[in-house]
């Protein structure tokens, strides 16, 4: 994993990304050079147009999600992504390239060369999607109870290309819940035995760390040997993206880096919320005209739907919505969650909140200052009073303004139990503890690759 503006990313995907728009480059370069141009030729050309088709064609494959570390997809769903790319990824090389002077000498065939690389992109998206030749890293667990089982069955769900080499025991450890076949003889000592095998990464997890149960010095010495050592709390931040709340303290959020909210990031965060906000509000009005209609025409009540939410600090502000629900949805006075195939939705609510239609009013509320492009989604005071009574840390998310997106939308499904809103708390405090204007970007683009799949909509 590499840390880039406090978000980690896999060293896989980086390289993946700089393939993607090295191999569009070098073709755009090697055939203008192959029909006798000069080098003076080549480097402005290849700034302006090369470099311009690829960072289209990295935003296309963002939004498709081929860069999500998504190891379960099928080869189907993937060649399906692949086809949606295309439909988007050569119109845009044809039109980029066609820009190009008439005087341009072999514009045609730089134009298909263009349009030939981004199918290969494209094809090669799919094989390293499926590809079993990855690099792999040799992880040790330092531990062998409850908290060293979990670390490996999460890391074994979220990546399957990952190796462990086993779990080895702690001083003080009495139970072990790992089965003795994934156990580490030790060969000497913990130092010794991590070099003997060729470990890249300890991941310490013992359950007992009273008594001389953590041997410093030994890790120390793993550390200075150039093996990297984390701690329980760490690694599942770094290998979900997701802080776990079972496995931190306040003093891992007080002393440990993160949760930054100087003056500078909340003005960079604001002029961007207006900017990017006025621009989506101006292309998305025909089709929240078209909504509004639709709305109107399917059933009585308002087109808009106004909810008081807990936003920054704990303010309370009324949310914009398209009305998705028949108007006597809540007629008991009771507040409920919405499920999934939840009676109450309208024919044309549910297609709306599927493309997540029904949310484009709430650039209003971003606009007016209540809510950020980017951030933990906003929840109604009966449901934020019950949750902050049984949930640790939930109110840390009003740090920050509540957002039209966020890290626990894009991967997490909707969530309507306590236990839901557990899985997202631990994306919102990722969030929370890491937000750059660079992950509010990544959130945006796999947004669109969430609206394109309909993901987690109800």
């Amino acid at each position: 994993m590499i840390r880039i503006f406090n978000h980690y990313l896999h060293r896989q995907t980086l390289l993946q990304v700089f393939f993607d728009l090295g191999l569009i480059v070098f073709v755009v370069i090697a055939v203008v050079l192959s029909q006798g141009e000069s080098a003076q030729t080549v480097i402005p050309f290849a700034a302006s147009h090369g470099l311009s088709l690829a960072g289209c064609m990295f935003v296309i494959n963002s939004a498709t999600g081929f860069y999500q570390h998504a190891h379960n997809r099928s080869i189907t769903e993937s060649c399906a992504r692949a086809l949606l790319g295309l439909m988007f990824g050569l119109p845009l090389a044809y039109v980029i390239f066609s820009l190009l002077p008439a005087s341009t000498t072999h514009r045609e065939l730089v134009t298909m060369a263009a349009m030939a690389a981004v199918a290969t992109v494209m094809a090669h998206r799919v094989y390293a999607a499926h590809s079993q030749t990855r690099m792999r890293t040799k992880i040790m667990i330092f531990g062998s109870g409850a908290a060293a089982k979990t670390v490996g069955s999460t890391l074994r769900a979220a990546d399957p290309h990952a190796q462990i080499v086993g779990y080895f025991a702690g001083p003080n450890e009495d139970h072990t819940e790992v089965a003795q076949a994934e156990m580490i003889a030790p060969r000497g000592t913990l130092t010794e035995t991590a070099r003997g095998m060729g470990v890249d990464e300890i991941v310490v997890a013992l359950s007992e760390r009273r008594g001389g149960s953590m041997p410093m010095r030994q890790l120390l010495d793993c550390k200075l040997s150039g093996i990297r050592v984390v701690d329980i709390a760490t690694y599942f931040e770094k290998t979900l993206a997701q802080i776990k709340i079972s496995h931190v303290n306040a003093g891992w959020l007080i002393f440990g880096d993160g949760f930054n909210q100087g003056v500078l990031r909340t003005a960079v965060k604001r002029v961007f919320d207006v900017v990017f906000s006025s621009l989506i509000l101006l292309l998305a009005l025909p089709v929240m005209a078209i909504t509004a209609v639709l709305i109107k025409l399917e059933s009585s009540g308002a087109v808009l739907y106004r909810q008081e939410r807990v936003g920054l600090n704990g303010a309370v502000f009324n949310v914009i919505k398209f009305r998705s629900m028949r108007s006597d949805a809540e007629k008991d006075g009771k507040p409920r969650w919405a499920t999934l195939n939840d009676d109450r939705v309208t024919r044309v609510g549910r297609f709306i909140r599927k493309m997540r239609i029904d949310e484009l009013p709430q650039l209003l509320n971003v606009l007016k200052g209540e809510m950020s492009l980017v951030g933990p989604r906003p929840e109604r005071q009966f449901f934020v009073d019950d949750l902050v009574s049984k949930i640790p840390y939930y109110a840390v998310r009003h740090s920050v303004k509540p957002g039209v997106t966020g890290w626990a939308q894009v991967r997490y499904e909707y969530g309507s139990t306590v236990e839901d809103s557990i899985e997202k708390l631990q994306y919102d405090l990722y969030y929370v503890k890491n937000h750059t204007l660079f992950l509010d970007l990544l959130i945006m683009l796999e947004t669109v690759a969430v609206v394109l799949t309909g993901k987690g909509a109800r």
